[in-house]
């Protein structure tokens, strides 16, 4: 995808509204380092520094901490002596208990440029993000460092061939982002009923700590074509909550949830006439099955008050919640309720409220996911929820600006 030239005003204001300092863009992604299992040396440059420490004067040796390994088996090997370790243990025990260093672990040890027997500072990184430096030079001590995260621009699209995840993968996205655009459109698209020729495009912030990626910082906005019709998602911070609207300033929140899990399949829909897969009967089968595998938290689609959670011989463990007084749902073949839950608890939408399984008259783990509007069953994919509220007056011209850059930026990715 290549931006064009007439668009680079619509992505400076786009800079300016929405973009903290130090950000950058980036149309491909870095390549990510294959992590070493052996002992390295890393060479340095003159002036370079690493973790505040001046690396041109020093050897750099990285390895990884082996199963049952000791922090003495290491350092013993650069001339630290046990009486040594145990003053660093004791001197540091408020701040990090060496005993806890974890097997994988990676860490660096320097040496002096003459002296390369003697390990003058040992970082050792607990994580992605954070690390410990052990320094035994003028006094024996550790402190605790942060890598710094760099934030980069991503401008991305696909087409849907077998499904969002493995499309996401081909087109070089982070694949947990088919999670996060289920959320942004829970309201407005099945996103269990995906087909092929479906289209996407979306602008987003990926963190990195160095040349690894470290999650999504932030989505811009959203494009998304689901059987020929077209759907935008604007972000905008509106009562200290940040919320995704369409073109037209309406939430692309509802009242209603399209479905009670957050990524799944449908296994069975809303029929009259069902051959039941137990009883071998044909009957009337008014809800819609969703096949998740066992434990899957099952959420309420809307705020409400639960009126049941109990046992039913066919339906296994199962939860009922009413939302007005017009509509009502309920959530069967359970494994177990949410915690606190009982009759009488008031659920906002997205609470969990049990979890997938297959109690009663069940083949398998799946949730059957019932809709009753004033007390009759209806097909729960073709309800239709009114939205909640749209953009303010007092966000209005400010949200304008913005949707009207977001829509020319995503329409210029080319998929």
């Amino acid at each position: 995808m290549n931006l064009n030239n007439n668009i680079i005003a619509s992505l400076l204001l786009l800079t300016s509204l929405f973009l903290p300092s130090g950000c950058a863009y980036e149309e491909g992604s870095p390549a990510e380092t294959e992590p070493q299992e052996e002992m390295l040396t890393v060479k340095t440059t003159p002036g370079e520094f690493l973790y505040g420490i001046p690396a041109d004067t020093l050897n750099l040796y990285t390895g990884r901490i082996a199963r049952n390994q000791f922090l003495a088996d290491i350092l013993n090997d650069f001339s630290v002596s046990y009486n040594e370790i145990l003053t660093l243990r004791t001197n540091s025990k408020d701040l990090f208990d060496i005993r806890k260093m974890r097997a994988g672990a990676e860490y660096t040890i320097l040496t002096g440029k003459t002296d390369t027997t003697r390990a003058q500072y040992m970082i050792y990184h607990e994580d992605a993000v954070n690390y410990y430096i052990l320094d035994f030079t003028d006094s024996i001590h550790i402190r605790k460092g942060e890598k710094e995260t760099r934030k980069v621009m991503k401008y991305r699209g696909g087409t849907i061939t077998t499904s969002l995840w493995n499309s996401m993968i081909d087109n070089n996205i982070t694949p947990v982002l088919a999670i996060d655009l289920s959320e942004i459109f829970a309201w407005s698209i099945d996103f269990f009923g995906l087909q092929v020729g479906d289209r996407y495009k979306l602008i987003y912030e990926e963190n990195y700590i160095d040349t690894i990626p470290a999650g999504v910082h932030k989505i811009y906005g959203v494009w998304f074509e689901h059987a020929g019709n077209q759907f935008y998602a604007i972000p905008l911070i509106q009562d200290s909550t940040e919320s995704y609207f369409d073109l037209e300033g309406n939430s692309l929140r509802k009242a209603f949830l399209k479905a009670p899990l957050r990524y799944s399949r449908i296994s069975s829909r809303f029929s009259n006439s069902r051959m039941h897969p137990i009883l071998r009967i044909r009957r009337p089968h008014h809800g819609v099955d969703y096949a998740a595998p066992a434990g899957t938290p099952v959420q309420t689609i809307g705020d409400g008050v639960v009126t049941a959670a109990a046992w039913g011989n066919g339906e296994g463990y199962y939860v009922k919640v009413k939302h007005n007084g017009v509509h009502s749902t309920a959530y069967l073949h359970l494994s177990g309720f949410a915690k606190g839950l009982s009759v009488g608890s008031y659920v906002k939408q997205g609470d969990i409220i049990g979890y997938v399984g297959s109690t009663g008259l069940s083949t398998g783990p799946h949730l059957d996911f019932r809709f009753y509007r004033n007390g009759q069953p209806v097909d729960p994919l073709k309800v239709e929820a009114p939205p909640v509220e749209p953009v303010s007056d007092a966000n209005r011209e400010k949200f304008t600006k913005t949707s009207l850059v977001i829509k020319k930026l995503l329409d210029s990715i080319k998929i």
